[in-house]
């Protein structure tokens, strides 16, 4: 699902962008990534979280890829800045749901806050264990519908009305998917950062 107005605004701003980059550190701490992997990105916005992988993870390639065609034409113009040359950035325009990749292909996918934009959320999920190599790792932030579905946002916000999910729906479905949710994460009533790995056993 496309973001309306107001969440674009919200994922353009500086505050958003300074979040993202303290998710990215608490990333970095959550789990080990060997540099020179392959990195995949849903919902990569304008950039700003492939920029913030490159940083903490020195990956080979990173595959970004929207659904919002404004967004990633954004991105392209970020990608064109001298401070995002040296980033191994490929843009794609691509449903989450549905990824264009074969199995097992990824070290590593980041989320920042997408998977509860999916019509069929669990699906997302399952696409993102099959597209992950053996041991690769799933880093997310997500939220949870007392943070985007109360009185105040729900009028403002464009989400999908059904099959949403609270926290132990969307653990249950990293459960089922293989993906085992790594010791340290954060979670409340209003969302959950952390990092899920694939077939390792803790």
């Amino acid at each position: 699902m496309i973001v309306n107005w107001p969440e674009r605004l919200w994922v353009n701003s500086p505050v958003r962008r300074y979040v993202q980059q303290l998710e990215g550190r608490f990333f970095k701490n959550m789990d080990k990534l060997a540099p020179g992997g392959t990195c995949l990105e849903i919902g990569c916005g304008c950039g700003v979280g492939a920029r913030i992988i490159n940083e903490s993870f020195a990956p080979a390639a990173i595959h970004a890829l929207d659904i919002d065609v404004a967004m990633l034409e954004a991105a392209k113009k970020r990608q064109k800045r001298a401070a995002w040359k040296n980033i191994p950035l490929q843009l794609l325009t691509a449903d989450a749901q549905e990824l264009p990749y074969p199995n097992q292909c990824f070290d590593a996918v980041f989320n920042y806050g997408i998977i509860h934009h999916l019509e069929n959320w669990q699906k997302g999920v399952a696409e993102i264990a099959r597209v992950l190599k053996d041991g690769g790792i799933f880093f997310f932030e997500e939220i949870y519908p007392p943070l985007y579905a109360n009185p105040l946002f729900i009028r403002m916000l464009d989400h999908p009305r059904e099959n949403r999910f609270h926290g132990p729906d969307f653990r249950a479905a990293l459960a089922a998917a293989g993906l085992q949710l790594q010791e340290g994460y954060k979670e409340s009533r209003f969302a959950i950062l952390g990092a899920a790995v694939k077939g390792r056993v803790q």
